[in-house]
């Protein structure tokens, strides 16, 4: 399971991959008997070892640490990777005499470098920042230029194929979040080859496991709804993170809270939704847009190669994640008491919701927080003497559901919910019991049946958080559109984000919890997105019905925000950028919102 926390720490230091000029080849048994051996080279093969045994101790040490709680796992970590510097270190300046006299091979070395780049990987995980993915990309990347595992596929050892086919898996999670697509692309071929050499050379038992991920990420790449062609029909990669200077500054004496984004719980529970290596389509966008664009560290290491703390960019700072694939409520709960015990102060906790929504059953006297359903949490894995939830008596409330209620002690602290599931709707029934800001953002719960069902590929709502110009095309029926009419069409949104941040701030009658978010970079982007996503699909013909238009607890005044006569004005003038004006209402309308 991916989590992440929020850590004060010193960055990692940043290995080189440059190899020492010794010639790489196969080594074989052990020359001459073990007293003919220097007691220099002697000494060099008894140190390694030990390196190797510590680094695995520890490296195997960090999956039994707690998935929160940062001052549990930081000290470890560090003395993981320091081991992991010296071996790395160790093989480089002695890699002749651990061939000779201790029959290390290439994979081995591959061994090394790829726990490396998991390292890295994981840290990226635990403190969000997202420079460390292009350093287990570089490692990543060495492997693969250099041929490490090449020669596993002639030994006659189906263990060591496995972890080739792991190590391919690892490194297209990597290049998925860094948005490389065409390589991702090139290494779904080579591990598609490897996989096939491998089910025919040994009579496995995880073939279809192995074919799995394959579709897995093959149906990831072909999320999204719409491609970006260049003028030799190419495919252009867009990245959505949050570009140097992708916000408007906020105006000169604007009045907005001094509240930051510290933390975010991300739960992916949608059924039958793309995925891959616990990440589904939703969590990955929203990931995205919770993220700066990630800087080399290269272009800010020392000439000692190690990332002081005084270099680390400026104002570089994410939001730290828990990602939960599928979690079950327990865990869920757990998570959210360990991210609000260390919520900073003047700090708010986000938490997303992309789940099957779970429905009332019956009609009661009293509603409170917990009769109007919520959002299903993990089924399979709870079980309450010996009766899974479904079994049980129908006039009881769901207990794989995480109802309204289950969020009220969190509101002690600034809150940012988003929810996007069929029963979104059941969070306006909020209650702010002690008055800290608290602003929900809900999908719609149905969408018109005349628009292919595209579920599976991600939520439109999720889709317009995450990119709305894509979400924009996708909901006018475009699947193409040319780079240069794509950045005209980008362009002028900035424009139309600019007015509708005049729209939040300017507004009398807007409730003031929104302009307590509003300080920060991320929540104020989701904030005008939702807007964007709110007034287009107002203005959408085929979005005739109220439960098909996004809502918000507490509401916004809709005259100046999503139904604004000047807001509707720019949806219609970027449908007519690209074309497809008709199917949206002109605004001189009598339209019944």
């Amino acid at each position: 399971m991916f989590t992440s926390l929020l850590v004060s720490s010193s960055p990692l230091p940043r290995l080189s991959i440059h190899l020492t000029g010794v010639a790489y080849q196969e080594a074989g048994a052990m020359t001459g008997a073990e007293d003919d051996i220097p007691l220099g080279e002697r000494k060099t093969v008894t140190d390694f070892c030990y390196l190797l045994d510590k680094s695995k101790q520890l490296f195997n040490g960090l999956r039994d640490l707690p998935q929160y709680r940062h001052k549990q796992w930081q000290s470890y970590f560090v003395r993981t990777f320091d081991v992991y510097t010296k071996l790395w270190k160790f093989q480089q300046q002695h890699r002749q005499v651990l061939e000779n006299r201790h029959g290390l091979k290439r994979w081995q070395i591959g061994e090394v470098a790829s726990k490396i780049g998991q390292l890295y990987y994981h840290y990226y995980l635990r403190t969000s920042e997202t420079s460390y993915l292009n350093e287990a990309f570089s490692f990543y990347s060495a492997i693969r230029q250099r041929s490490y595992y090449y020669q596993v596929n002639k030994d006659d050892r189906p263990e060591l194929v496995v972890k080739k086919l792991r190590y391919y898996a690892r490194y297209i999670v990597v290049c998925l979040l860094l948005n490389k697509m065409d390589l991702v692309k090139v290494l779904i071929k080579e591990l598609s080859e490897e996989i096939e050499d491998y089910t025919q050379r040994f009579n496995t038992e995880d073939q279809l496991e192995w074919n799995l991920v394959l579709q897995e990420v093959a149906a990831f790449l072909e999320a999204d709804p719409v491609v970006v062609l260049n003028n030799e029909n190419t495919v252009v990669v867009i990245s959505n993170r949050l570009q140097e200077g992708g916000m408007s500054p906020l105006e000169q004496g604007m009045v907005v809270g001094q509240l930051t984004l510290a933390d975010a719980l991300i739960i992916g529970n949608c059924n039958n939704q793309v995925k891959f290596s616990e990440l589904t389509i939703d969590m990955f966008r929203i990931l995205q847009a919770l993220e700066r664009e990630p800087v080399n560290l290269a272009t800010t290491t020392s000439k000692h190669g190690t990332l002081e703390p005084s270099e680390k960019p400026a104002k570089r700072e994410n939001p730290h994640k828990y990602l939960l694939y599928k979690p079950t409520f327990s865990q869920l709960f757990t998570f959210l008491s360990a991210s609000f015990k260390e919520l900073p102060v003047n700090s708010v906790l986000l938490v997303y919701l992309s789940a099957t929504g779970v429905f009332p059953t019956g009609c009661l006297d009293f509603e409170g927080p917990y009769d109007f359903g919520g959002v299903l949490t993990n089924t399979n894995r709870d079980v309450v003497n010996g009766e899974t939830g479904q079994k049980r008596n129908q006039a009881q409330k769901e207990m794989h559901c995480l109802h309204p209620g289950d969020l009220f002690p969190f509101t002690r602290k600034p809150l940012f919910v988003i929810v996007d599931s069929s029963n979104s709707t059941a969070y306006k029934n909020f209650t702010n019991l002690f008055g800290q800001p608290l602003v929900c953002l809900l999908s719609p719960t149905v969408y018109p049946q005349s628009m292919q069902d595209q579920s599976q590929r991600g939520s439109l709502f999720t889709l317009f958080l995450y990119c709305p110009l894509l979400a924009f095309l996708s909901v006018c029926g475009l699947s193409s559109l040319r780079q240069g009419l794509w950045e005209k069409a980008e362009e002028f949104l900035c424009k139309v984000f600019r007015d509708i941040g005049q729209m939040i701030t300017r507004s009398r009658a807007i409730d003031q919890a929104f302009l307590q978010f509003y300080g920060d970079e991320f929540l104020r982007l989701l904030l005008i997105r939702f807007v964007f996503c709110s007034a287009t699909l107002r203005m959408h013909k085929l979005f005739q019905e109220s439960r098909s238009f996004p809502e918000s607890y507490p509401q916004l005044p809709k005259q100046d925000t999503v139904e604004s006569s000047f807001l509707r004005k720019h949806v219609l003038e970027l449908a007519a950028m690209l074309d497809v004006q008709r199917l949206f209402w002109d605004g001189a309308l009598d339209v019944n919102y």
